[in-house]
């Protein structure tokens, strides 16, 4: 298994945007080999001392931290997947409106090492 995991700020008047993009993402993806993707937005997030999600992603004035995954079978297929993916003329930049900075979005890939996930 292999985990891609994004953290994004979004001013909730823009979550309908976000989520027709996310969808068509998520379609994607599964296309390209992904087993599930996941998004999920800001519930019970505090603000910390030394650092916290709102830090993160520098969120101003009525933003919350959206953070999304995406579930790979290996890095392989992950990595195969992002090649198709960033080839498709609708996931170019300008394809679709951006309904959030792109310049505060943060993301990577990650290998399990303890997981309960059950992947078919």
């Amino acid at each position: 298994m292999y985990i891609d995991g994004f953290v994004l700020p979004l001013r909730e008047d823009k979550l309908g945007d976000y989520t027709t993009m996310a969808e068509t993402f998520a379609r994607k993806a599964k296309a390209a080999g992904a087993l599930a993707s996941v998004e999920a937005m800001g519930d019970g997030l505090e603000h910390g001392h030394t650092t916290d999600f709102f830090r993160a992603v520098q969120a101003q004035d009525g933003e919350n931290v959206v953070f999304s995954f995406v579930v790979w079978p290996d890095k392989a297929t992950r990595d195969e997947g992002w090649k198709t993916i960033m080839a498709d003329p609708d996931m170019q930049p300008g394809a679709q409106p951006m309904p959030f900075d792109g310049k505060r979005m943060f993301w990577g890939g990650f290998k399990p090492f303890v997981s309960t996930l059950e992947v078919r």
